[in-house]
């Protein structure tokens, strides 16, 4: 229950309209009450992220104005937001790697000794209060390269704040949480909201948004399409707001038939960049006409995984097999010729040029062919049709191709790199983290977009931390644990979320003969 009906901040009018002529927040109103969690939801390009950004300095509104606790405010940076007690914690964390717990919970605002000397204990102690204080427990000296996903989230949180947060935005907070990970960071929540502190949740799992919020607003086009209370809106009624239709929250598809092996994995060793072992000696395979999924919390091998697969790393041992070719001593542009595509789970870094528009992003893979260069000359035509039929297809939100990729909303970046890989139609597609970051339209059509390429005799191997996803796509997943296969389950739609994750935290695991059934022998 909202403890006051007081209105702790309020967004009037906001408008802002980015260079490239896209309007991002059109007259926008937006409140939230004291010690409630208030949940913004809308589609990729909606204008929730910008409007969040706004509130919290990291943009600039073209128009309108900002009241906290009724008077009227200018937010001008991050560090104005914290001083009027607004912290934001970010999807991609903001953390130091190489930095201990309390040297990154005190950082820019270290306890020092005569004014000169940074005061280590100190730091410590201020560490441990806070810790106790907000029932959210760490060990101050860990390094945080050492900590869960989930521990690394709570530092997240702590820094607001010890910073003196009373407003807090979360964007996608469950992203990466295993379901217990996720009850008790909702558990914590609930407390935070009973001593008063106002929680903005930005989310795209409808579900979690009607276990923990009170009000929701929902934005479409930039705009506001109307404020509710959670109790009075179904899962359903959430979804047409956002996209304007109904919108399918469940996979539909049919049993699906593998054919031949598409990848080929036995005894793989991966290493991480200090040398030690990132994935265990393991050994599966991937047919065509079947998605595989690997579920596991991050920092399980995954990533070490991945990385060997798409030739972005030769730190590994034993033979992995694309096509029935090895793909040992080979790069990245050699083994995605034996066949593979991949959609990776950084795409700023490794799925597009940001500088480069979103016609040359989308062609680049395909450029270099017959269709579309000529002896002398590109075929502009032929380029064109592709890159218009690409983006109607994936409902790309840009207002031009030429577009730099850059100023698209993530989601709609994420867009172009699905859109570009998945038309490739090879014959193993390595799909990790899909669909992070992308709104329930964007979602659903990206795993049909999957669902279909399996059908026409792809193998697809999911990795992605969105369990229900995982549970909805997979015909087959395997459990990654300490760089181990813990778990292979064979029918994926015979698994609840609830006991995928006590696989993934290692409190369970299956026999060695049941472990090999993902051999296919």
């Amino acid at each position: 229950m909202i403890q006051e009906m007081q209105e702790i901040v309020k967004m009037h009018g906001i408008k802002k309209v980015y260079s490239n002529g896209v309007i991002a927040c059109n007259e926008v109103d937006f409140s939230a009450y004291l010690g409630e969690i208030h949940a913004v939801m809308g589609e990729n390009g909606a204008g929730k992220t910008t409007l969040m950004k706004i509130l919290f300095g990291m943009e600039k509104p073209d128009s309108g104005e900002i009241y906290i606790k009724g008077e009227k405010t200018v937010i001008s940076s991050p560090q104005s937001a914290i001083k009027n007690g607004i912290g934001m914690v970010h999807q991609h964390f903001m953390l130091v790697p190489s930095l201990t717990v309390a040297e990154n919970m005190m950082l820019g605002m270290e306890p020092r000794k005569k004014g000169i000397m940074v005061n280590y204990s100190m730091a410590k102690k201020l560490t441990e209060e806070a810790c106790k204080k907000y029932n959210l427990h760490l060990n101050p000296s860990e390094k945080v390269f050492n900590l869960s996903v989930g521990s690394r989230q709570k530092l997240e949180i702590l820094k607001a704040l010890v910073r003196g947060a009373k407003i807090l935005i979360l964007d996608e907070p469950t992203a990466v949480l295993t379901p217990q990970e996720t009850a008790e960071l909702f558990i914590e929540l609930k407390k935070f909201r009973e001593i008063g502190i106002t929680i903005i949740f930005i989310s795209h799992k409808i579900h979690e948004i009607k276990e923990i919020c009170d009000r929701i607003t929902i934005m479409r086009n930039g705009r506001v399409m109307g404020v509710h209370n959670v109790s009075d809106v179904t899962e359903q009624q959430i979804s047409k707001l956002m996209v304007g239709r109904d919108a399918i929250l469940s996979i539909c598809k049919s049993k699906c038939k593998p054919t031949e092996v598409v990848l080929d994995i036995k005894d793989l060793i991966c290493y991480k960049n200090d040398g030690k072992v990132a994935v265990d000696r393991i050994s599966f395979s991937l047919r065509r006409g079947e998605i595989l999924g690997i579920a596991g919390i991050e920092g399980n091998g995954q990533q070490q995984l991945v990385e060997v697969l798409t030739g972005l790393s030769s730190k590994y041992s034993g033979n992995v097999k694309i096509c029935g070719n090895n793909i040992k001593n080979k790069d990245v542009h050699k083994i995605r010729n034996l066949g593979m595509s991949h959609i990776p789970q950084d795409r700023m870094s490794f799925g597009v040029a940001l500088k480069a528009s979103i016609s040359d992003n989308l062609i680049s893979e395909i450029v270099q062919t017959k269709e579309f260069n000529g002896r002398i000359l590109m075929r502009i035509k032929k380029i064109k049709e592709y890159v218009n039929t690409a983006i109607d297809n994936f409902k790309i939100k840009c207002t031009m191709m030429k577009q730099p990729v850059s100023t698209l909303s993530g989601g709609n970046i994420q867009k172009v790199v699905v859109s570009r890989e998945l038309s490739l139609a090879t014959p193993l597609v390595i799909a990790d983290q899909p669909t992070r970051g992308v709104d329930v339209g964007a979602s659903e059509l990206i795993r049909n977009k999957l669902v279909e390429m399996r059908d026409n005799g792809s193998g697809i191997l999911l990795v992605s931390a969105d369990l229900n996803e995982v549970i909805e796509l997979s015909d087959s997943i395997v459990v990654m644990y300490g760089g181990k296969i813990v778990a292979f389950i064979e029918d994926g739609s015979y698994v609840s979320e609830e006991q995928l994750g006590e696989y993934m935290l290692g409190l369970a695991s299956q026999s060695e003969e049941i472990i090999r059934g993902v051999m296919h022998v």
